[in-house]
């Protein structure tokens, strides 16, 4: 069971993301070959297609966080001594957390509004909580990797070890 939650851990947002994203394409695919050779489309296609691809965005958001795959700018991070780079990644996850707790609150509020008077979608005509819900989900997800990530850099800091930078777009 610990092998499967460390697993989860490590590649779920990926799992996820790809699932998504092959979905997205295969969606869209079958609409356009629908819409130009048989001379018909759906309004679900469009629609799910939609809604696939909010939920990709925010568990990829998720996905970046843990990575620290985001884009900034690190030009001064190589000047700076390694425990001045680590604080400064601290300072910058609080930040972040900050910001994802706000947006995690204000974000509940159209869901519970959509709970409340049982909106649903335009095509679908499904419960529309389950679409909105994607922004609290990520919002969530990004305060876990947040939290992973304090924890990451504070026992790098305390071993005496350099904090993960993350990825580099070029390298």
């Amino acid at each position: 069971m610990k092998t499967f939650f460390r697993r989860l851990d490590q590649d779920g947002e990926r799992w996820l993301l790809l699932w998504l994203y092959s979905f997205i394409v295969m969606v869209i695919f079958i609409e356009v070959v629908r819409r130009f050779v048989l001379a018909y489309s759906s309004v679900w296609g469009e629609e799910t297609a939609r809604y696939a691809f909010i939920y990709l965005v925010w568990i990829g958001a998720s996905a970046a966080v843990r990575d620290r795959a985001h884009i900034r700018i690190d030009t001064i991070m190589h000047f700076l001594p390694r425990r001045a780079v680590g604080g400064l990644y601290i300072f910058g996850d609080l930040l972040t957390l900050a910001l994802a707790c706000f947006g995690l609150y204000w974000s509940l509020d159209p869901v519970l509004v959509s709970w409340k008077f049982g909106s649903v979608t335009d095509g679908l005509r499904i419960i529309q909580v389950w679409f909105l819900i994607a922004v609290p989900f990520g919002f969530s997800i990004m305060v876990i990797r947040i939290l992973q990530s304090l924890l990451r850099d504070i026992r790098d800091l305390k071993a005496r070890r350099p904090v993960f930078r993350g990825h580099r777009l070029f390298d």
